[in-house]
C-alpha cells in the first residue's frame, strides 16, 4: 500500500501568501506520512483578473513557483503533484494550465497541459460566464505517469466530465486518475462527488482528486470537498471546506484483484455504426 495526501487550499491572488499555504500543508501531509501528494488546480494563485494568469506564467523548467515545487518534493521526499500553474505557450495572451509531476529528489518527470477548457455560462453563480480559452492554450496529449507507486492518468478539473479521456487512460493501464480543480461551488454542489465516483466505478480506478474549497475572490467560490475514492466508488476520505490535508492508504494489489473478479473492463463492445435500416 502508499499512502496519498489531498491538499485542498483557499488560493487567493497573492503568490507569496499561497505558496506559504501549500508549503505548510505539504508539511503536515509528510508528517502523516503520505508519499504522494495532490495540490489543487491554480494553487499559486486565483483572481477575478483572468489576465493574472497570464502576467504570472513561466518557461517550463523556469520560474519561482517551479523552483518552490521542486523543493518541497525533495525536502519531504515526496512524489509531488503541483494542481497546476501557468507556462508559457507560443501564444503571448494564453498560458498552459500544466500539472507537473515532480519525483523525491525535486525533478519534473511528466507533464500535462489541461484539455478540456472551462468556457460556460453557470447563472447560479456571481461569477456567471466562465471563458478559459481567452487566456489559456488546449493541451492535445493525454498523460499516463509510470511511478513505483502506481501508473498515473492525469486529468484537470472540467476533463472530469468527459468519460472517454479517462477510458483512453484506463485502456493505458491507468490505476490512479489524479484530478486538481477548482471547482466551482454550483457545479460542485451537483455533480463533483457525483462525477469523482463514476470515473472511479466505470474505470476501477483510484481517484485523487484536490480542490479548491472556499470564497477565494470577491466573485468566485469553490466547492472544496477534496477526497479520495476508491474502485469500488468507496469515499476513503473527504474535506468539506477551507485549506487540510485527507490522506488514504492506496492498495494497488486489492484493485486488480477486484477487476479479476468483476472484469467489467474486458466487456466492453464497441457497437458498429448503424446502418440504414433498410431491408434487402
Amino acid at each position: 500500500m502508499s499512502r496519498f495526501a489531498v491538499i485542498q487550499m483557499v488560493s487567493s491572488d497573492s503568490i507569496k501568501a499561497n505558496l506559504a499555504q501549500a508549503a505548510e500543508l505539504l508539511g503536515e501531509a509528510a508528517r502523516r506520512g503520505a508519499e504522494f501528494a495532490l495540490l489543487p488546480e491554480f494553487f499559486p494563485m486565483m483572481s477575478d483578473d483572468e489576465t493574472a494568469k497570464v502576467r504570472i506564467g513561466e518557461a517550463p523548467g523556469a520560474g519561482p513557483v517551479q523552483d518552490f515545487l521542486a523543493e518541497q518534493a525533495s525536502v519531504h521526499r515526496l512524489w509531488l503533484m503541483a494542481g497546476t500553474c501557468s507556462l508559457h505557450s507560443a501564444e503571448s495572451e494564453r498560458v498552459y494550465n500544466a500539472c507537473l509531476l515532480y519525483n523525491p529528489e525535486g525533478l519534473c518527470t511528466h507533464r500535462y497541459d489541461k484539455m478540456h477548457l472551462f468556457d460556460v455560462q453557470v447563472e447560479a453563480e456571481e461569477q456567471a460566464v466562465y471563458n478559459e480559452s481567452n487566456t489559456i492554450a488546449p493541451g492535445r496529449t493525454s498523460v499516463v505517469a509510470d511511478t513505483p507507486l502506481g501508473r498515473v492518468g492525469m486529468t484537470v478539473c472540467y476533463d472530469l466530465r468527459f468519460p472517454e479521456l479517462y477510458r483512453e487512460l484506463s485502456s493505458r493501464q491507468a490505476e490512479i486518475f489524479t484530478v486538481p480543480a477548482a471547482f466551482t461551488y454550483a457545479t460542485g454542489k451537483r455533480h463533483w462527488e457525483l462525477l469523482l465516483r463514476a470515473r472511479a466505478v466505470e474505470n476501477l480506478c483510484y481517484v485523487v482528486a484536490a480542490n479548491q474549497g472556499g470564497q477565494n475572490t470577491q466573485t468566485r467560490r469553490t466547492w472544496g470537498h477534496s477526497m479520495i475514492v476508491a474502485p469500488w466508488g468507496d469515499m476513503l476520505c473527504s474535506l468539506e471546506e477551507g485549506p487540510g490535508v485527507a490522506c488514504a492508504d492506496i492498495d494497488l494489489a486489492g484493485m486488480h484483484e477486484l477487476r479479476r473478479s468483476f472484469p467489467a473492463l474486458t466487456h466492453q463492445v464497441i457497437a458498429k455504426p448503424p446502418d440504414t435500416g433498410a431491408l434487402p
